[in-house]
């Protein structure tokens, strides 16, 4: 009586108890769930006319809209491979990806036909081009082809270690890695984020994050899991996020720390109008304290933070929050919301670990790496045995984010370890430091790297954007930090930028930032 652990079983309970209620809002578009899933088999039926069999790979390039979110279902019900890639790539990354990655089909927003056209003599492996809006010589168009459809496709049985996408890394120091997904991975994430983070049919939910950053933290289901509305955005911008959420009676998105910073630092007055009670999640770097105390504080939201990686498809911790921390203030609170938490019903085992990986003591203060096992590990790098080797030595996926575990068991990031920046024998966390020249008043977002230096082997540099029309001198920044850290921690020097560079999904590009530190020390 056993049947496959895959995301498609929650939308098989979603076609039965939720056909009538409104699913996606893309613009003025709606559907309501069958309407949505009509046009998921339609597409499936034309995928398996194109020859898509299963286990073959579909590529797509493109933001937030409902045909990129009609792609998670119409997929993989065929039996093949969804490959959702990074649209702010360039061109010769289009092609690596699509070529690894095996992909027979390339579905495109009409804002990348022509970036695929410009590489698409180096796509011999591409059979059909597809474009999802927009028209070019050369595409077939997405909606001539659904309107042109029957719903009926051959439906195939599915294993649940079957792989149901490939993920690709940011690649920011080699090529990027194709993180192999699987049904099993992505239900149980599904199932633990709804434990942790319930959500329910009268909720609606915003796409400020991007469907293809690890299948949009698996939300591209979850929200379809309990019958809750999706509505798209296409491009993230603060003031368009407070009115979407007032429109469309927003209840819950996902925000990497990057977006938090631009809504809490929105206008006073869009701020004023916010809609109060929006719950949101946010991942992918740690954020800071002074972040969620303001978003919380000012907005009146509820921020819960979670932590993993694509490879982890992707969460495996959440900051749950505890009865004795209602009793905090809400700076206090902050700070453990700060922290990564304690793991998922459904994640597995996590442990913090030193090099000989021995479980560090629990005293918030020991740094180790974290290292993971459970059902949300990956099935591998896809054609990558050697990383997959590295990455799974010794029955434990290796995250390469360093770590301390306090007291109460919660996990709290300090850094990736390449970016522990290790001055004079004593190591110092960038996200530590950067969550206090956060606190200052005139500070928008901060980024510490280390910088080497004769006398300590490396010195802690800060790149920081001021908010607008505020200002600050290097020394009273340095000063400001000297007053809340140690003092070996404070930054030694101090350059002022207009923005950091950041990955598709807000990350900083700290290998960027420590590129340019021959060019600041000659000026």
């Amino acid at each position: 009586m056993e049947t496959p652990l895959t995301p498609l079983e929650f939308a098989r309970r979603t076609r039965r108890l939720h056909s009538d209620r409104e699913a996606v809002v893309d613009g003025t578009l709606r559907l309501t769930y069958a309407q949505f899933f009509d046009r998921c088999d339609r597409w499936s039926a034309v995928l398996q006319r194109l020859g898509v069999g299963a286990g073959d790979r579909v590529a797509y390039i493109a933001p937030n809209t409902h045909a990129m979110l009609e792609s998670f279902y119409a997929v993989p019900q065929t039996g093949a491979v969804i490959v959702p890639i990074n649209y702010r790539l360039a061109p010769d990354d289009f092609a690596y990806i699509i070529t690894h990655s095996g992909s027979r089909i390339v579905c495109a927003h009409a804002d990348y036909l022509e970036a695929v056209d410009r590489v698409r003599v180096k796509l011999s492996g591409v059979t059909h081009f597809v474009a999802l809006e927009g028209q070019r010589d050369g595409w077939l168009r997405y909606e001539e082809l659904l309107r042109s459809s029957t719903p009926a496709f051959t439906v195939q049985a599915i294993d649940e270690r079957d792989l149901l996408a490939l993920n690709y890394t940011s690649g920011t120091t080699s090529r990027p890695k194709g993180v192999m997904i699987t049904h099993r991975n992505a239900y149980m994430n599904i199932v633990g984020s709804l434990l942790h983070l319930p959500m329910g049919t009268t909720d609606r939910y915003l796409w400020t994050l991007p469907m293809f950053h690890a299948n949009g933290w698996t939300f591209v289901w979850t929200v379809t899991a309990v019958g809750a509305a999706h509505v798209c955005l296409r491009k993230v911008d603060p003031a368009k996020v407070f009115e979407m959420i007032e429109a469309e009676s927003i209840a819950v998105l996902c925000a990497a720390p990057t977006v938090l910073i631009g809504v809490a630092n929105a206008p006073a007055e869009i701020r004023s109008r916010a809609r109060k009670g929006v719950r949101v999640v946010t991942a992918g770097a740690p954020p800071a304290a002074a972040t969620i105390e303001r978003v919380e504080g000012e907005l009146g939201w509820t921020i819960t933070q979670a932590y993993g990686l694509t490879e982890t498809a992707p969460f495996i911790t959440v900051c749950e929050e505890r009865p004795e921390h209602a009793g905090l203030s809400l700076a206090d609170r902050a700070v453990i919301k700060a922290r990564q938490g304690v793991e998922l019903l459904t994640s597995g085992d996590l442990r913090v670990v030193d090099e000989e990986e021995h479980e560090v003591p629990h005293d918030g203060r020991t740094i180790g790496e974290i290292v993971v096992r459970g059902n949300v590990v990956m099935k591998g790098y896809y054609n990558d045995p050697e990383a997959t080797a590295q990455a799974m030595r010794g029955g434990w996926f290796h995250t390469g984010d360093a770590a301390v575990v306090h007291p109460d068991g919660y996990a709290e990031i300090r850094d990736r370890i390449k970016d522990v920046i290790i001055s004079g024998g004593e190591n110092i966390s960038s996200v530590e430091v950067e969550g206090v020249l956060l606190r200052h008043p005139a500070v928008q977002e901060a980024a510490i790297v280390g910088f080497p230096d004769t006398r300590w082997g490396e010195v802690p540099h800060a790149f920081v954007v001021l908010k607008r029309d505020a200002q600050a001198t290097a020394e009273e920044l340095r000063a400001f930090a000297r007053d809340h850290l140690a003092h070996f921690k404070a930054p030694n020097t101090v350059t002022f930028v207009p923005e950091l560079p950041k990955t598709a999904t807000g990350k900083i590009q700290k290998y960027i930032l420590r590129a340019g530190r021959a060019a600041i020390a000659a000026q």
